[in-house]
């Protein structure tokens, strides 16, 4: 594979069928709902990792007529699916341990120990294969999909070492009621994320009235209206705007246009489409008032 995103997703892939194994007969055997919770997380990693492995692969794909923007998208469809794959499996974790609270089976904590150390150590490699640092929404979702399932990994130990040496059993399910808690903290964050940019809300860390006034300040400039701030894709945002200048030749509105664009490149925008218009804009017009004695229009 030529994708390096794919590479380190494929090599997790092959892990976590193996830790989701192992979770799985361990679990059954030694009776853990915290160690089946885990392979229930682990099930949900393998379907979230093939889904972003999938979605890496296409997200690579050049623009063409069908996708004038390219098939970043995919890869944020991917991400709010493993979100809301994430919160599913954690309320069927919760409900499972509240029945067991009521009516807690004996669980062989040797076995449950064994198999949950086995799990922590696989999980600790993949979080490091994937990295902690990303610049796409959907490998961070398989990210947190792995580091949930580490964390409920160290939970599955500590309930072990309790049941081992205390013998309290109601601390599995306690447990594995943690551990779904923790699976809709990540899930729901990827979720909100990957709507974020679906819904074209304006990117995190740029703000409209800030960029409104930099631009302004550019000489020539009257006023800006119909401006939008969005995302192409995770960490891609794009700008659009009408922009009207007071100036006569063409060469001079295509220098405003460069000033404008080399402004928005500053601030981390590199995808803009900006018109330019040589007559005042209406006065329902969006972000008109920069305070230029050439604008009658007030906010």
């Amino acid at each position: 594979m030529k994708n390096s995103s794919a590479k380190r997703l494929f090599i997790t892939l092959i892990i976590t069928l193996i830790i989701f194994s192992a979770e799985i007969i361990g679990g059954i055997i030694s009776n853990s709902l915290a160690l089946l919770s885990d392979a229930g997380h682990v099930f949900t990693d393998s379907f979230a990792i093939i889904l972003s492995l999938i979605a890496a692969i296409i997200a690579k794909k050049p623009s063409n007529r069908k996708a004038t923007y390219g098939y970043q998208k995919i890869g944020i469809l991917a991400a709010f699916i493993n979100g809301v794959s994430l919160i599913i499996i954690a309320i069927l974790i919760i409900f499972e341990g509240y029945r067991r609270l009521i009516s807690p089976p004996e669980i062989n904590s040797n076995l449950m120990l064994s198999v949950a150390f086995f799990g922590f150590l696989g999980n600790l490699l993949m979080a490091l294969i994937l990295g902690h640092k990303h610049e796409d929404l959907n490998i961070k979702s398989a990210w947190l999909h792995v580091i949930g399932d580490t964390v409920s990994s160290i939970g599955v130990i500590f309930a072990g070492l309790i049941i081992k040496f205390t013998g309290w059993i109601l601390i599995d399910p306690l447990i594995s009621l943690l551990v779904g808690l923790i699976i809709i903290y990540g899930g729901s964050r990827v979720i909100k994320e990957s709507l974020f940019i679906f819904l074209d809300f304006t990117p995190r860390g740029f703000d409209v009235n800030e960029i409104t006034e930099k631009i302004g300040k550019i000489k020539g400039i009257c006023d800006i209206h119909d401006l939008h701030i969005w995302s192409i894709g995770y960490g891609i945002p794009a700008f659009s705007a009408h922009v009207v200048v007071d100036v006569k030749l063409l060469s001079e509105a295509d220098k405003i246009r460069s000033e404008i664009e080399a402004e928005l490149i500053k601030i981390g925008i590199k995808h803009s489409v900006i018109q330019i218009e040589s007559c005042k804009c209406s006065k329902n017009s969006f972000y008109c008032n920069l305070g230029h004695p050439h604008s009658d229009i007030h906010n």
